[in-house]
């Protein structure tokens, strides 16, 4: 009888695909524009390739490097169950807190163009009301 054993790779290996790409995202999109300039000094389908894949993989475009790095760590249980429930809390206020910080920049955004829109307009219509006037002082005369 004989048994078949799974091996388990070890979570610091794998493919070196999956480690350079973790190792770049712990460090941000930085660390992705300096390894794309590099790849085009040195060979260029290189830093085509990581173009696109950040590109496609949206890691030019989202903050899921930022995100995913402050992730692992704030997550990581310290061990100590009164700062680990301390900390979860903190995090959440936090969110709730940048959420409602980035409501109101939105508030703020749409009520700076509907001024503008607004003074678009307001301009708009006095052009056409100056228009008029010297229309019909012409027409008079």
């Amino acid at each position: 009888m004989t048994t078949a054993t799974a091996t388990a790779v070890p979570a610091h290996r794998g493919n070196w695909f999956r480690r350079s790409e973790r190792w770049l995202d712990e460090r941000g999109k930085p660390a992705w524009i300096i390894a794309m300039v590099l790849g085009f000094v040195f060979f260029w389908p290189v830093g085509l390739a990581l173009l696109a894949y950040m590109i496609w993989g949206k890691q030019m475009f989202n903050s899921s490097c930022a995100r995913t790095r402050h992730a692992r760590h704030a997550f990581k249980s310290s061990g100590n169950s009164a700062f680990d429930a301390y900390k979860a809390e903190t995090l959440r206020r936090l969110e709730e807190e940048q959420d409602s910080f980035e409501a109101f920049l939105q508030r703020l955004r749409e009520a700076k163009d509907k001024a503008e829109f607004d003074e678009f307009m307001d301009s708009q219509s006095r052009k056409a009301k100056s228009q008029v006037d010297s229309d019909a002082d012409t027409i008079d005369a």
